[in-house]
């Protein structure tokens, strides 16, 4: 776990316990995730279970609410987590299976995969990070 720098508890059905870590390498929005998917897995918290809102435990542990809401946001894509509107934030109903998935790994895998496949074919680092910065400015137009 990281050293104690800012601290919350909640009460859902057991005790849980948040702490973020300012001067550590891991962003704090990682450190969120971590936190929320291990709680998950050690059964701290269960389906259904509230969470904060972003603003009471962006208060509680004195960070950016954006920070909070980056890690929700990325919680709820990978189905650990889900919002219902103005009601508030609860674990997923197959939160513990989605948990163990770790969607970052898996894009670094297969970028990696793929990367492989470019630099056999011959193609340059230079040309691969070209090609990929098109693709992307694509996407977001």
């Amino acid at each position: 776990m990281y050293p104690l720098t800012s601290w919350v508890t909640w009460v859902i059905t057991k005790k849980m316990k948040i702490s973020v870590n300012i001067e550590h390498s891991i962003p704090l929005f990682t450190q969120l995730i971590e936190q929320i998917k291990k709680a998950v897995q050690d059964d701290e918290i269960g389906i259904g279970d509230p969470l904060p809102s972003i603003r009471q435990l962006a208060n509680d542990l004195d960070i950016n609410h954006k920070t909070v809401a980056k890690a929700y946001r990325l919680l709820e894509r990978d189905g650990v987590i889900q919002t219902k509107g103005y009601r508030g934030t609860f674990i997923h109903q197959n939160a513990k299976e989605n948990s163990i998935v770790d969607l970052n790994e898996w894009v670094l895998t297969e970028l990696n995969k793929t990367l492989t496949s470019f630099r056999d074919a011959g193609i340059t680092e230079s040309e691969m990070r070209i090609a990929f910065n098109n693709l992307i400015s694509k996407r977001q137009n």
